[in-house]
């Protein structure tokens, strides 16, 4: 869309869509230190590089102002100061875009080739409260669309908020403040002096909202399904069959159940959606009535959870996402009969209806997602404030921070000049041709156990005849040139001084060089915790490829 409309001005423009993130923070636990941190990156950065911290595809281009102007007694004007306050320095921040994007102006591309770039403010990402600043609308209407407030649990469509047709009534407030208020009331906006985006070109901030997985889904509409079906079939069963789900790979076990969990995060929610379905498939709705309606709307928003995430859609997964959604529409009054809503005005459940059109203007979710603002808040902000003495911290940590990208710099032109005898950015690294690697074992410095029994291995862990295979493991390292009956036999004759071993309970596997945990093999056998009840034993299978004797390389289960 930016690409057509800069061609037909300036033929040969080049686009940097501008992907901008901005959320508080606390940065301690016990004192009221918040950071208001904005961070930046282009959409043409791919998104496997985008989303990789160590790659520094996102950087920190300032910190937004976290007073509380205590001053102002009158809570509406306070309210209405700060958010002014916000959009001053959002405006100030990104006025370069507002002359450049115009313009345009020279760059290198990573292929060595100057072009004539125009960076385009071209989306946000951030959770509702701060898409509500940012578009200038009340809480509890929709930050892109005309929705009325009381039909935001409908599953219908509604005209979308255009940027274009609203400037007018944002331009007023420089003749007169009286008009200006009124017309901002009737346009259902709130009156801010001049936002940010007013003079941003190619712009439009109302299309420019994401979606947000974290906040949207898992912190919303999964923690109201959750609450919703503790209700509905009580927290004792809820928590009863949670504990008699058996250990599994890649599923959580919540020994204690879901219900009496606090600050749940996102991974949890994440774990518990995977189960979810499983808990109620097949429980009684007390009073005898039908449970169809309820598995259906919790399978359907289950199935709209997943669709959202996949990596990659076509035209068919974005028709699936859209009957996911309408099928829970269907089926939500269910909650209402059973008395556990009243009404599904929720603007966290609207959003949904806006998932289709923004996955297919900015692409899949994973490219917009908090989550990645949230692991941003560690390094660019928690770590810096860290650094300082606390006292003027913001101007300590910009300065803390600036050391580390220079640094990161000179590594960055170290390694390439080492690697490549050239100059290559870690940009112009990570976006080159994906290469396969194999797993690499990573292990804990100490077992968990550090003696266990032969015999122990073999009634506790099934290891029945570990000390023939060890036996084998020797003498194949020994003599790795041998036959089949030249090891069997050396085997044989192998003395093993010792008769125990150390344990470890879990395996993590890390892809090439990195530093990402892609797998975990567990390895516990029956024990009591500290109140002395039985946790289960857990013996993950694993398809080994290995060799045995002179044979060809095989692979065996464990």
């Amino acid at each position: 869309m930016h690409q057509t409309a800069l061609e037909t001005r300036r033929p040969g423009a080049t686009v940097i869509p501008i992907i901008i993130s901005s959320d508080k923070t606390q940065l301690t636990l016990f004192r009221d230190k918040t950071a208001y941190p904005i961070y930046l990156t282009i959409g043409n950065i791919p998104k496997r590089t985008r989303r990789k911290v160590s790659c520094h595809a996102q950087i920190l281009i300032g910190y937004i102002p976290t007073t509380k102007l205590v001053g102002i007694s009158n809570k509406e004007a306070r309210r209405r100061a700060l958010a002014n306050l916000y959009h001053a320095c959002m405006r100030d921040v990104l006025g370069p875009i507002s002359s450049y994007g115009e313009t345009g102006l020279d760059l290198l591309s990573g292929d060595g080739v100057w072009r004539r770039c125009h960076p385009i403010f071209a989306a946000f990402v951030g959770d509702y409260p701060e898409q509500a600043l940012v578009t200038c609308t009340y809480y509890g209407r929709c930050p892109k669309c005309t929705v009325p407030r009381g039909q935001l649990g409908k599953y219908e469509s509604f005209p979308l908020r255009i940027q274009s047709a609203l400037i007018d009534t944002y331009h007023l407030v420089d003749r007169d403040v009286h008009i200006f208020r009124l017309a901002c009331h009737e346009a259902g906006l709130k009156p801010i002096y001049h936002p940010f985006w007013e003079t941003l070109p190619l712009a439009d901030v109302f299309h420019s909202i994401t979606p947000d997985i974290l906040h949207q889904m898992h912190q919303g509409m999964v923690k109201h399904l959750v609450s919703w079906v503790i209700r509905i079939f009580g927290a004792a069963t809820i928590n009863a069959r949670c504990r008699a789900i058996p250990p599994n790979h890649n599923v959580m076990f919540f020994s204690k159940g879901i219900t009496r969990l606090s600050r749940v995060s996102g991974l949890e929610h994440k774990k518990m959606c995977s189960i979810l379905l499983g808990l109620i498939v097949d429980l009684p709705v007390p009073g005898g009535q039908d449970s169809t309606r309820i598995i259906r709307a919790v399978r359907a928003l289950m199935d709209f959870l997943y669709l959202a995430q996949y990596e990659s859609h076509t035209s068919d997964t974005i028709s699936e996402l859209q009957e996911c959604l309408m099928r829970f529409h269907d089926n939500k009054s269910a909650f209402i009969d059973l008395g556990i809503r009243e009404h599904f005005s929720l603007p966290k459940l609207h959003s949904l209806s806006h998932y289709a059109s923004s996955i297919q203007l900015f692409g899949t979710t994973d490219n917009y997602n908090t989550e990645q603002s949230e692991r941003l808040h560690i390094d660019l902000a928690k770590n810096a404030y860290r650094a300082t003495n606390h006292k003027d911290e913001f101007r300590q940590m910009t300065k803390w921070l600036e050391r580390r990208e220079r640094i990161q710099q000179l590594s960055a032109f170290i390694d390439g000049v080492q690697s490549h005898g050239e100059l290559q950015s870690p940009y112009q690294k990570a976006m080159g041709p994906a290469h396969a690697c194999a797993l690499t074992l990573k292990m804990k410095q100490r077992p968990t156990k550090a003696r266990v029994l032969f015999d122990v291995l073999a009634r506790d862990y099934a290891a029945l005849d570990f000390q023939d295979a060890l036996a084998d493991f020797i003498a194949q390292t020994n003599c790795p040139g041998a036959s089949g009956a030249a090891l069997r036999h050396r085997a044989h004759d192998t003395h093993i001084p010792f008769s125990g071993v150390p344990v470890y309970f879990n395996m993590k596997f890390t892809k090439g060089s990195e530093s990402e945990i892609v797998d975990v093999v567990h390895v516990r056998p029956e024990q009591k915790d500290l109140h002395g009840r039985t946790i289960p034993a857990r013996f993950d299978t694993v398809l080994v490829n290995g060799t045995r004797g002179g044979n060809k390389s095989q692979s065996e289960f464990y």
